[in-house]
């Protein structure tokens, strides 16, 4: 019998790391050679949060540059990987006909893209995404997301990308101010989260946000935490967990979350 594929979330920060040669873009290089080569990935973004789920179905998705006040040349990026209609089809059917629509108005935003396009440069592998629906709670986040574990079996990497802290507002003014040193709240929420993850305490992990002191500080809105909910929700006991990337930008926590 094959292996399962791995599960793996990515901290995707900055989207100027899709054009820059640094440490971050140097650790998303190096996840492709961490999982096997996947038929197909079913990808969780930050940047598709909407009122209701939804997953792409075209056959070719556009490259969405969903981000303003960048260098010409991040605009000027195409990831023109395909996209997998059946895969889009049969993540309907495990999550529920009535729980999500399929899309030809969407394609891969900056939060799939600026890390795939380091991951698998030649943009070979099909993508089908699946959006945050805002309206749930974790605990249905959750439930949504395990419901499509079985793709696992069907050489399907399931992704996620976000941060483990995200809060720009205050990242802005760390950049203005020229401090580059992580808040104690940030490194605390990280903390959290690896503990959370390391031990298989789902649910722990459910409960950080926002009932933990630092969650709103960590993250003013949820977008940005959920992609780690979709992924731990695909994983389970028996996986073993390794960080293949972790470290700060300012307040962002840049750690990657491996399950295999």
């Amino acid at each position: 019998m094959a292996k399962r594929m791995p599960v793996l979330f990515v901290g995707h920060g900055s989207p100027l790391y899709a054009i820059q040669d640094n440490e971050w873009s140097r650790g998303f290089r190096s996840l492709s050679g961490l999982v096997p080569r996947p038929r197909a990935i079913l990808m969780v973004s930050a940047h598709w949060f909407t009122s209701g789920t939804f997953i792409t179905g075209n056959d070719h998705p556009e490259t969405i540059h969903d981000f303003y006040g960048f260098p010409k040349e991040l605009y000027a990026i195409r990831y023109p990987a395909p996209g997998e209609p059946e895969l889009a089809r049969q993540v309907r059917r495990f999550i529920g006909e009535n729980a999500a629509e399929l899309r030809k108005d969407w394609g891969l935003d900056h939060g799939a893209w600026s890390v795939l396009r380091w991951m698998y440069p030649e943009a070979g592998i099909p993508v089908v995404q699946m959006s945050i629906n805002g309206n749930l709670t974790m605990r249905e986040h959750f439930d949504l997301a395990r419901l499509a574990a079985p793709l696992r079996d069907d050489h399907v990497l399931i992704m996620g990308t976000g941060n483990v802290t995200h809060n720009l507002r205050d990242l802005l003014h760390q950049t203005q101010g020229g401090d580059a040193t992580p808040p104690d709240w940030a490194v605390r929420f990280d903390n959290a989260v690896k503990e959370c993850v390391e031990s298989h305490d789902n649910e722990g992990l459910l409960a950080l946000w926002p009932g933990s002191p630092d969650a709103r500080l960590a993250h003013p809105t949820p977008d940005h935490f959920l992609p780690i909910i979709y992924t731990a929700a695909v994983a389970d006991s028996s996986d073993m967990v390794r960080f293949p990337i972790e470290g700060f930008d300012r307040s962002f926590s840049m750690r990657s979350i491996l399950w295999e």
